[in-house]
């Protein structure tokens, strides 16, 4: 055996670990709901072959074309909001301001807080009788809605409450601004430019690799959200926050239809892997690499 062919083994060797928890934990799953959504199973019994059945059934399934437009509408809600809020908070934890630290760190700790117990503070939070923002709100004289049991109130109080912890895009977006070198603010005010014209021809084309790195994990996020509607109003009221992975949830460990949740998620990978090719296809052309 040759050094090189001991060296590659050594290589292999160390990575084995990874290697082994991909192929089991992620590739072997994959490969499986692959395999699954052109069968009929039920757990109880060995999956059976069925084609494009599995298919065809969600394309006449009004519950599936519901749960594809009440989640679309949460995305097209949750998308925006969530990267200028972060976008926003991350500027302003930027600037030399007292007690910055103590800042950053406050709005960084509800995106260490685990979704369940997020879920779980936030029903009542948002209950409409008992509820600590509904009391505000009276206080203040302002009309209080009833957030969970209102159809027009449930999307945009699931929104608020992911927006709530954006803490984690915050740091990345810190990390960015920090990089900009002072020299571009410091031409952007010989020329003329007060903060709002620094942010829009200095800070936001340096950190547009981070915009959109954020815009395609924001994308992924909302498209799956689960744990919040699940823990909060369990797809109510009237179906209103029955998202896409509640009712796959649903399909595969409630109504024991695991082809037909495995065909869901197949749909689910097309649909961002689409939205993702779309978003790098428009980023290759607006964001800007300093490498270049």
């Amino acid at each position: 055996m040759t050094n090189k062919q001991k060296h590659i083994l050594k290589v292999l060797a160390f990575l084995s670990p990874w290697i082994i928890g991909f192929i089991v934990f992620q590739l072997y799953p994959i490969a499986s709901s692959v395999y699954y959504s052109f069968c009929y199973y039920d757990i109880l019994r060995p999956p059976g072959f069925v084609g494009l059945d599995n298919y065809r059934s969600l394309l006449t399934d009004e519950v599936f074309l519901h749960s594809l437009i009440v989640t679309g509408i949460y995305a097209a809600l949750a998308i925006p909001l969530s990267l200028i809020v972060s976008l926003f908070f991350a500027i302003l934890l930027n600037q030399k301001i007292f007690g910055r630290g103590m800042f950053r760190v406050i709005y960084f700790l509800p995106s260490l807080i685990p979704m369940a117990a997020l879920g779980v503070l936030w029903k009542w939070v948002l209950h409409g009788e008992h509820g600590i923002l509904n009391h505000i709100l009276r206080l203040l004289h302002i009309p209080a809605p009833n957030w969970l049991g209102s159809t027009a109130w449930a999307t945009p109080a699931m929104v608020m409450t992911g927006i709530w912890a954006v803490g984690g895009s915050i740091v990345i977006y810190l990390a960015a601004l920090q990089d900009v070198p002072k020299s571009l603010y410091e031409s952007a005010e010989i020329d003329g430019a007060g903060f709002f014209g620094k942010v829009r021809h200095v800070t936001l084309p340096m950190i547009s690799p981070v915009i959109y790195f954020n815009l395609v994990m924001t994308i992924i996020a909302s498209l799956q959200v689960f744990v919040i509607p699940y823990i909060i109003t369990e797809g109510g009221p009237a179906r209103s926050t029955y998202y896409y992975a509640l009712y796959l949830f649903d399909n595969a460990f409630r109504f024991l239809r695991m082809g037909y949740a495995s065909a869901m998620a197949i749909i689910l990978f097309l649909i961002i892997f689409t939205l993702t090719m779309v978003t790098t296809k428009i980023a290759s052309k607006k964001v800007y690499y300093a490498g270049k």
